[in-house]
């Protein structure tokens, strides 16, 4: 009974560390010395692997979006707000969406493998023992970094999105250019901006800890950096459409759709 008890318990037990791990990162974003070089090196990492996919991601997300808002609107005849609507959900949805996933699937897995990689090498443990510690040294920076890079990362997916739903609602469903443009003010408002970059912001900063967390915690030699890094991102995708979900009511709640 015990056993089993212990196993129903374990997925609160891990929930707990990972939300302790956090706090250790958030009490080391306030140690100094703040490790520039290592910042710097991983924000350029991790924006090296992450912007092409991101770019042609974005490009599918918001034609999708163009084609199916386009045809939703034409059936009621508002045609003349097709442009808005795009706008609206590539900037509050789509675009933090985008750049959550790739932050988690590339950066993070990075992440993940490098920190697992000093684990089963030790490499931690000898810092420890020297008196580094391994949080303010190698998971903070990582942390800022991809925080950053999030933050550039929407910005690019709701230009990027925004074109491809122009071109494709223009072309394909002959839309005119200038209603699509002239719209963009109808119902989107300068708060679905900032959300967005919040979302992309969380994301990032959730993306981070969990393949962090994940890697400083492998074990089993290669094939637990692995099942590390696997489960980093499967974790990190959870937890984004969770705290997506609560985003978006909350921004809801506290400003009301523009009439």
């Amino acid at each position: 009974m015990s056993s089993l008890t212990t196993r129903a318990l374990a997925p609160i037990g891990a929930a707990g560390t990972l939300f302790a791990f956090g706090l250790d990162v958030a009490r080391g974003l306030f140690r100094r010395p703040f490790q520039l070089r290592e910042f710097i090196q991983q924000a350029w990492f991790i924006a090296s692997v992450t912007i092409v996919p991101t770019a042609l991601v974005a490009i599918p997300f918001g034609a999708v979006i163009a084609l199916q808002v386009g045809g939703l609107i034409k059936q009621f005849g508002a045609q003349s707000f097709t442009g808005s609507a795009s706008v609206l959900a590539v900037v509050q949805q789509a675009a933090p969406i985008a750049t959550a996933l790739l932050i988690a699937g590339a950066g993070g897995s990075a992440i993940a493998a490098d920190l697992g990689a000093r684990k089963i090498r030790e490499e931690l443990d000898a810092m420890m023992v020297l008196g580094i510690d391994p949080i303010q040294r190698l998971v903070v920076p990582r942390v800022l970094a991809c925080m950053l890079v999030a933050v550039f990362l929407n910005g690019m997916v709701s230009v990027v999105g925004v074109a491809g739903g122009y071109v494709f609602n223009v072309v394909l469903q002959g839309g005119t250019p200038g209603a699509y443009i002239a719209s963009f003010t109808a119902l989107a408002q300068l708060p679905d901006l900032y959300i967005g970059l919040l979302k992309a912001l969380v994301f990032g900063l959730i993306a981070a800890i969990v393949a962090s967390y994940k890697g400083m915690n492998a074990g089993g030699g290669p094939k637990g950096v692995g099942d590390a890094v696997n489960e980093s991102v499967v974790i990190t995708f959870l937890l984004l459409f969770v705290v997506n979900f609560t985003l978006s009511t909350i921004y809801l709640e506290l400003v009301p759709p523009k009439v």
